[in-house]
């Protein structure tokens, strides 16, 4: 995974990074609702729902640059790909972080993200940073218990420029089926636009599988 440095003279967002950058909450999230029609027609000849939607995640994160940008010091980096970060499931009632390598075959990344999601499931230690990606992540969970309306997570500090892609539960919904997905960045990377972006792609690619 290569990373490029952002040149801030000709990055047309520089002006609004230097207002957020400075803010104490500079976080914001949007959650819309997503078609998943295609995908659950598809789950009886063994699409796995899970494995689409962060296949789509990843795929809308590189749709925008700016979803892969990460503070270094005062400066901005662009990572050319990240890793997906998902907790895993244990059986008993605790879980482990996974980590998934985003490839834009989804018949390559199914196999590896079942690999990986066994891996984690059985590991013995939480793993919440993987040292070997750093901040080349997205932060993605399933909260298959709700069919939320709007979601915050837990964040560090207002340095924290990790984006968080959350979905809830696949609902009956309009004669096919839906679900919601919220993500939030950090303002100073990324304004709803991008967000526009991220989401149009995500809707694509689940159609597409």
């Amino acid at each position: 995974m290569a990373t490029h440095p952002v040149d801030l003279s000709k990055w047309p967002r520089a002006a609004q990074y230097r207002l957020f950058r400075g803010y104490e909450r500079p976080h914001y999230a949007i959650t819309v609702r997503l078609d998943l029609t295609h995908v659950m027609a598809r789950k009886a000849s063994g699409l796995s729902p899970y494995h689409a939607c962060l296949f789509a995640i990843g795929a809308g994160i590189h749709a925008v640059p700016e979803l892969c940008m990460r503070f270094r010091g005062e400066t901005v980096v662009r990572h050319d790909r990240v890793s997906l970060s998902m907790p895993v499931p244990r059986a008993d009632g605790g879980f482990n972080f996974g980590y998934v390598p985003f490839d834009t075959d989804f018949a390559r990344f199914d196999k590896i993200a079942a690999q990986r999601i066994a891996q984690a499931r059985a590991a013995t230690d939480l793993n919440p940073i993987d040292d070997s990606i750093g901040d080349a992540v997205v932060f993605a969970s399933c909260l298959p218990w709700l069919d939320f309306t709007a979601l915050d997570n837990a964040l560090p500090n207002a340095e924290d420029c990790i984006p968080r892609v959350s979905w809830g539960k696949i609902v009956p919904e309009q004669g096919g089926f839906r679900a919601a997905m919220t993500i939030q960045v950090h303002h100073a990377l990324a304004d709803g636009a991008h967000l526009g972006v991220f989401f149009e792609t995500v809707q694509e690619t689940l159609g597409a599988l």
